[in-house]
């Protein structure tokens, strides 16, 4: 008789030193933790309008700039709410008239639904393709803003950053949530790159943070000189007013700023963005190779290029349970290797961002292995 999955135990030598492997909320590193606990009596519970927490701010700034080596005149803005309050922020302050959306998962494809639905805009040019692989931008005179997915956070599936069209016919704005900080990206390819703290910068949730060119600079002051109605908390020139007096509009997350920078510190000390893109792609190149050499595991992704290296999406053979397998992971201390829900699909989903360790990975392959026998 087959055991039931809760009678089935890791051995020591497959459990990972560390076993969160979610897409977000991300692993937070213990010494960042240790950091901001050290910090905390005259950090945390201390005014957002006072020097400890301005520095912080500044910290961020300055780290950013280094680490995507942004070019003279791109400045980084913070506000509050996460990437998907970005996408209000970004329908109110830098889509003029009507955008491009490239949709091929969930979040694409709930910010085209957004723009399809704000009254003030133009319906969207949308451009679609089944889960699993991305479409391609195409360049349309009549849209002023183009809107791109670093990395689908969903399916599993990345694309590279590339303008479709000149600089001077449209804004380039980049959804990297689950991309920055686990992946490459040339600057020059970008109007806005925006993200939140809590996948590859190993922190809480409750942020965004973009990284504007002068080019979205300027297109903020124009909206703002037409008088558009716009919410203050969405207003991207107070944001921007505010992120140079190295502030935000109003009150942030002081845990979240802290462990944000700490990881920042720790990527930059480490060798930035080079060292932490190679790290990611360690970590899925030993799951893509592992499934792919498995007779009952293959990557979602069919195109070798389109797979994520920050988030690998596996399917299982449907003669085994995946359900059942990340319950007994999840019994066993290996969380959030579920897949997305709604892509619903008998599968593993594992992010690998900077804060986690190849070698853990390698243990969770091992690991998977031993829970499919002993299902058998």
């Amino acid at each position: 008789m087959k055991p039931s999955s809760s009678e089935i135990t890791l051995p020591a030598d497959l459990r990972p030193s560390d076993g969160r492997f979610g897409s977000g909320p991300s692993k937070v590193r213990a010494e960042a933790v240790a950091a901001l606990a050290a910090a905390a009596p005259t950090y945390l519970g201390t005014s957002h309008r006072q020097s400890p927490v301005k520095s912080m701010v500044g910290r961020l700034r300055s780290g950013m700039t280094e680490l995507f080596a942004l070019p003279q005149g791109y400045e980084v803005v913070i506000g509050n709410g996460g990437a998907a309050c970005f996408w209000d922020v970004a329908l109110f302050s830098l889509i003029e008239r009507r955008s491009q959306h490239l949709s091929f998962g969930n979040f694409s494809e709930s910010f085209a639904t957004m723009a399809a639905n704000a009254a003030h805009l133009d319906s969207p040019d949308v451009i679609a393709s089944p889960a699993g692989t991305h479409p391609e931008a195409n360049p349309n005179p009549d849209v002023d803003a183009y809107c791109l997915t670093h990395n689908e956070t969903s399916t599993g599936v990345a694309m590279e950053v590339l303008r479709p069209a000149p600089a001077e016919d449209g804004l380039v704005l980049v959804d990297a949530t689950s991309a920055a900080g686990g992946m490459r990206v040339d600057p020059a390819q970008f109007d806005v790159y925006y993200f939140s703290p809590q996948k590859g910068f190993g922190a809480d949730g409750g942020l965004w943070i973009a990284l504007c060119s002068p080019a979205a600079l300027a297109r903020v002051d124009t909206i703002k000189s037409t008088g558009r109605w716009i919410p203050e908390s969405l207003s991207l020139a107070t944001a921007v007013e505010n992120a140079r007096l190295d502030q935000t509009y109003n009150t942030p997350g002081l845990a979240t700023l802290f462990l944000m920078a700490d990881q920042l510190d720790w990527i930059l000390g480490h060798g930035g963005l080079e060292w932490a893109a190679s790290r990611c792609e360690e970590s899925t190149n030993i799951l893509y190779g592992w499934a792919e050499k498995s007779d009952y595991a293959t990557p979602f992704v069919a195109d070798h290029a389109d797979r994520s290296p920050v988030v690998a999406t596996i399917d299982l053979d449907d003669s085994i349970d995946a359900k059942a397998v990340n319950k007994v992971l999840r019994a066993n201390g290996i969380v959030d290797t579920e897949p997305y829900r709604r892509l619903g699909r008998n599968q593993l989903r594992v992010a690998v961002f900077p804060s986690v360790d190849p070698d853990d990975v390698g243990l969770l392959t091992g690991a998977v292995d031993y829970v499919v026998a002993q299902l058998a």
